[in-house]
């Protein structure tokens, strides 16, 4: 008898691995994406699964911000790209489809901002390459399973980010300061994040810098450049990730013609685990 005969005869359901549901859930929380039914941020969503920040530009571009990704990976931590003209990636997932799938996605020309859509079926042309960038929700839910508390979800905030002095390695016309991402711990639990986090270069790694903000240019750590607003409680340490904006500010200096970015924190949801990137 086959599993589909048994299941049919005895009512029984096949056995799903904890994989399977994590990516049946990934896959779950797209269709809600792509039918509209979910514009707000992706953080929460799909458990276990690596989300991923976005950058679409024109084939001529793509050359050198694949090489700015390579020699910046903190930041920019490639996980996947598409062939020229054609918006799904599959090595990140079944029918992913970057015209359709975030919640919501920044236009720009000549480096200026100049829409805010939820579709970008309309804006798609077949030159453009699109990226797929690590990003910390992943190392963010491992510090959970940790046992770490984040301090944005006991406050109600969200991810604090912030524009430093740090400058990234240039490629052609891509270049500017880093962008961090900041959470803040303990002094034991800040040195548990650290050992975490850098078993996941694939979204951000280990930390770029702890401690006072000044020293990376960072002037008023309460009102951060991307979030809305950060508390850090007395006796918290402030730990600074690589932060997936970094490319936006980039491309914001590079000035292309015409680029699409993911807007902060409405991310692509992949079939990928977390687990998956992580090293030994």
């Amino acid at each position: 008898m086959t599993l589909i005969a048994e299941v049919a005869e005895t009512g029984t359901t096949a056995y799903q691995s904890p994989k399977d549901i994590a990516i049946e859930g990934a896959r779950a929380a797209r269709a809600e994406i792509r039918a509209g039914r979910h514009r707000d941020v992706t953080s929460g969503m799909a458990p276990a699964i690596v989300q991923a920040n976005l950058a679409i530009l024109p084939a001529e571009y793509a050359a050198d911000f694949l090489r700015f990704c390579h020699l910046n990976p903190k930041p920019c931590p490639l996980i996947g790209m598409t062939e020229p003209g054609d918006p799904m990636l599959p090595m990140l997932g079944e029918d992913i489809d970057l015209r359709t799938d975030l919640p919501a996605y920044r236009v720009f020309k000549d480096g200026v901002e100049t829409d805010e859509v939820t579709d970008i079926g309309d804006y798609w042309r077949d030159d453009l390459v699109g990226f797929a960038l690590g990003c910390s929700l992943s190392f963010e839910s491992a510090l959970a399973d940790a046992g770490l508390p984040l301090r944005r979800y006991e406050y109600g905030m969200k991810t604090c980010a912030y524009r430093t002095t740090i400058e990234t390695t240039p490629s052609g016309p891509f270049r500017g300061g880093m962008v961090v991402s900041m959470r803040s711990f303990t002094p034991e639990n800040a040195i548990r994040a650290i050992q975490i986090t850098s078993r996941f270069p694939e979204v951000h790694g280990a930390p770029v810098h702890f401690g006072d903000p000044d020293t990376i240019g960072i002037k008023d750590i309460l009102k951060p450049e991307y979030g809305g607003w950060a508390k850090i409680p007395e006796g918290d340490t402030p730990v600074y990730w690589a932060c997936g904006i970094t490319p936006q500010v980039a491309i914001e200096y590079a000035k292309p013609s015409f680029c699409i970015t993911h807007k902060a924190g409405h991310m692509l949801i992949t079939d990928k685990l977390n687990a998956e990137f992580a090293s030994l």
